[in-house]
Order: structure tokens, then C-alpha cells, then sequence
């Protein structure tokens, strides 16, 4: 076909178009049809640039919005469709090809992550609701499967592990503006800082758990040697707005979950072993067990709720005697801890907790925000919900996902022969381990907010580990 014939059809398709647009504008009162060309374009990228959609998916996950409609499903629009558009091409190109990167798929941290499916898979056969059991598996593959494998085989362009993490973060930016802009005109109290982030963020527990990962991540990048004066001072001032979203955010969780971070740090620059610092957890998760009466006795004596202090809101992190947020963890824990005592080899099922929990609760434990619809969220722990769900070996699994990341994230930073690399293991560690320990108070791997940057980090952290770490110069590998 001649160029002249191409452009002459170019413009009867163009035409046609806008005839049909038209034509459903007044005639339907419908806009949908420009939709279109957006979604042959992104049809498009699909099957000649996948980087780019998982590109385009990391700005456009902090600016999605949970929409409900969709059976019994509750779906982030636009994130989790193309999640799921990559998750069934990958599919069908490992199937055709029969390919991937071994040394990716063979990592510690791969192998962990099939054991974590396998067991969901084993009680999802035994699960009290089967149907939701499927429906949680089958989200946890499109989360997993695009922002590890996918982003694994990615990051192994060192340009490419920019793009994505400063998309997500330059995205997280115009949402922080949006939230300071509404939070202002409810004079920043303390309030409106728990919703002020919808409809991007439900709630400032995922926002603040959201802004203390990149922060770190931003803070690494403005530490980074042989930076642009003019970048720089870019990324300083995202570091700047991201610390402002920190404090107005009012999560005390995440100002844990950096302090926790900041531990860590100070251990690593004192060249204190991996080994000692799990030593230490293991023995002071063991103490409060152990002392577990006379701890919570002693709490019970602080009477501090959250305010719009930061002080106050940090004395207000172990008030167990009239924070409702506080109590009602306990009892969301507590429920959990006796559906476990009832099923502890498989557990009620992955994904059921929210659904099964309610006749567990005690009248005394409960709070003026209990509930038994079933819509008042999960178990608030990335720990004990997997014990309710998964039994025993469903927490185990979770706890060696995690060492087994942050074990690696280290072993590259030690190793490591360049700058870039040397710091990104140990910023995406430490913004890894930040998520973990706001998961002791909080669960939101099953949302696309926070799904993405995780199991990102632990591609990343991978990647870092098989291919930058030994390169003298920070170049994609051979």
C-alpha cells in the first residue's frame, strides 16, 4: 500500500470516529466512545512496550480511585486492570516461550514467593469460603507477578529503576498537594488528616505508609554521588513536600516505621552483623510474650489519644486505655489469635479473616467502631492476619519473606563495588523494612498502593544482588 493510500485511510478511520463520537455525544448522552483511541493506545503498548505500561501503571497507581460495582470485587481504576492485563500477557509469553531469567527465578527470595502461593493454594482448598480464597489469590498474582518478575526483568536497565520509583513518587507528590490543599481548609486539624487523602488513599494509615517508603527512597537518590546540581535540588525539594506529608498525616504508625528504619541505619554504619540484629528481634518479641500481662498493665495507665500535637500523637502510639484505634487493633488481634487457637495448621482461609471474624470478638474488647458487617477492613497485621487466614506456616512464610529480602538487601549493600548501587540496596532495604514494621499495626499488600512498591523494592533488591552489586561501574549487566 502506498503512503498516499495509508493516509487516506488514516483519515476515513479519523473521521469515522468523530462521526460515531458524535453521534453517541447527542444522541446518547455518552462520552465513553473517547475512550477509545486511549485504549488502543494502551492495547498497543502492550504488545510492543511492555516497560512502558508498567511505567505507565507506577504514576498512575497513587492516582487511582477504588471503585465498587464490580460483583463483590472493590477495584483501584486504572491501576488494577493493567496490573491484570500484564499479569495474563506474562503468562501467555512464559508459556509460549518457555523462558525467564533463571537467576531471578531461582533466587531465595523467588523461591520464598512460590512457597507463600503454594500454601495459599493448599489452604485455599480447605478454606471455609473457597470462592473469596480464589478471588484473593488470583489479585495477589496480578500485584505480584507484574511488580516483581515483571519489574525484576525491567530494573536490569539501570534507567528504567528511576523511572519507575520517581513516577510513583512524582504521582505521590501531586497527591500530597491535593491533601495539604484540602487538609488547609479544614485548618489542619486532626480529624480531617484521617481522610483528607481520599479518594486516592482510603485512609492516612496507606498514605503515611506510602510517604515514609519514598521518602527514604528520596532521601537515597539526593545522597546519590554524581547527581546535577539543578537534580538535586529537584529531588531535594520532593524530600522536602514528602517530609510535609509525613507530619500532616498524623500516622503514628509510619513515624514508627521510620524511627524502626533509622535503627537499622544506625546498625548498619556501627557494622553490627545481620545475625545479631535478628537475634535482638527474636529476643525482645520473645520479652513482650513472655511479660506480655505486665506490659499491657503498664499501658493501660496512659490515657494520651491522638491529636493534632505531634507529641501528643506520639505518647498517644501506646495508649491502649481510650485510643479506639488502639483498642481496636487489639480487638481485631485478639479475634484473629482465637480463629487461629480454632484451625491453626490451615487457618479459615486466605482472605476470609474480615468475613469470619466478628463472632470472635468479646463484648468487653469491643469499641465504638467494631463492627460484624465484614466492611470494617481485616486484621490490621501483615503477621497475624496470615495466622487467622494461613495457619502457622502462613505467618512463618511472611516472617522469612521479609528476613530473606532485607538479608539480601544488606548482603548487596556490603558487597557492592559502586556508589549507586552500594546506596539503592541499602535505601530499598531500608524502605522495604519500613513497610514491615508499619505492618505490625497495619495490612495493605492486598491493595495496588502499596502491593506496587513493595514487592518493586524486592525486585529491586534482587536485581541489585545478582547483577550491580559486583559491577564497577553502575551499567546494565552483560
Amino acid at each position: 500500500m502506498s503512503k498516499k493510500a495509508i493516509i487516506g485511510w488514516l483519515y476515513a478511520v479519523a473521521a469515522v470516529f468523530v462521526a460515531i463520537a458524535l453521534y453517541m455525544v447527542v444522541n446518547k448522552n455518552s462520552y465513553v466512545f473517547y475512550a477509545l483511541p486511549v485504549v488502543l493506545g494502551i492495547l498497543l503498548l502492550y504488545i510492543f512496550s511492555l516497560d512502558k505500561v508498567m511505567m505507565l501503571i507506577s504514576f498512575l497507581v497513587p492516582l487511582s480511585v477504588v471503585l465498587d460495582g464490580f460483583g463483590q470485587l472493590a477495584v483501584s481504576l486504572p491501576a488494577e486492570p493493567l496490573l491484570a492485563g500484564v499479569l495474563i500477557l506474562f503468562v501467555a509469553k512464559l508459556l509460549y516461550d518457555g523462558h525467564y531469567d533463571q537467576s531471578i527465578a531461582r533466587h531465595p527470595v523467588a523461591i520464598v514467593i512460590y512457597c507463600m502461593f503454594l500454601w495459599m493454594v493448599v489452604t485455599t482448598i480447605t478454606s471455609e469460603m473457597p470462592v473469596v480464597s480464589v478471588k484473593f489469590i488470583v489479585s495477589r498474582l496480578w500485584f505480584v507477578i507484574p511488580s516483581f518478575f515483571v519489574c525484576a526483568l525491567l530494573f536490569k536497565k539501570p534507567k528504567n529503576i528511576d523511572w519507575f520509583i520517581w513516577l510513583y513518587m512524582a504521582s505521590l507528590c501531586i497527591v500530597i498537594v491535593y491533601t495539604t490543599i484540602i487538609h488547609a481548609q479544614h485548618d489542619f486539624d486532626n480529624d480531617s488528616a484521617h481522610w483528607v487523602m481520599s479518594p486516592f488513599y482510603n485512609d492516612h494509615t496507606a498514605y503515611g505508609a506510602a510517604l515514609a517508603i519514598y521518602l527514604i527512597l528520596g532521601i537515597t537518590y539526593a545522597l546519590l554521588p554524581d547527581i546535577k546540581r539543578s537534580r538535586r535540588i529537584l529531588i531535594l525539594c520532593t524530600v522536602v513536600l514528602l517530609s510535609i506529608g509525613m507530619v500532616l498525616s498524623s500516622c503514628r504508625a509510619a513515624w514508627l516505621s521510620l524511627a524502626a528504619a533509622l535503627g537499622v541505619l544506625v546498625c548498619v554504619w556501627l557494622k553490627i552483623k545481620f545475625r545479631w540484629i535478628l537475634t535482638t528481634v527474636i529476643i525482645l518479641v520473645g520479652l513482650f510474650f513472655t511479660f506480655q500481662h505486665q506490659i499491657i498493665d503498664a499501658l493501660e495507665h496512659n490515657n494520651q489519644d491522638a491529636s493534632g500535637d505531634i507529641v501528643e500523637n506520639i505518647q498517644s502510639i501506646t495508649n491502649i486505655s481510650t485510643d479506639a484505634s488502639n483498642l481496636e487493633r487489639i480487638n481485631r488481634w485478639q479475634s484473629a489469635f482465637r480463629l487461629f487457637a480454632e484451625r491453626p495448621v490451615f487457618g479459615w482461609g486466605p482472605g476470609t479473616y474480615q468475613f469470619v471474624y466478628a463472632p470472635y470478638q468479646m463484648s468487653k474488647e469491643r469499641t465504638i467502631i467494631s463492627t460484624n458487617s465484614g466492611d470494617g477492613g481485616n486484621a490490621h497485621s501483615e503477621y497475624i492476619g496470615p495466622l487467622a487466614e494461613q495457619g502457622f506456616m502462613g505467618t512463618l512464610l511472611m516472617l522469612t519473606f521479609v528476613i530473606t529480602v532485607v538479608y539480601t538487601g544488606l548482603k548487596a549493600y556490603h558487597r557492592a563495588t559502586n556508589k549507586k548501587a552500594r546506596m539503592l540496596a541499602l535505601g530499598s532495604t531500608l524502605a522495604f523494612f519500613s513497610y514491615f514494621i508499619h505492618g505490625f499495626l497495619n495490612n495493605f499488600l492486598d491493595t495496588d498502593k502499596l502491593a506496587v512498591p513493595i514487592w518493586s523494592c524486592a525486585a529491586l533488591i534482587v536485581v541489585l544482588d545478582l547483577y550491580y552489586s559486583r559491577q564497577e561501574k553502575f551499567e546494565a549487566p552483560e
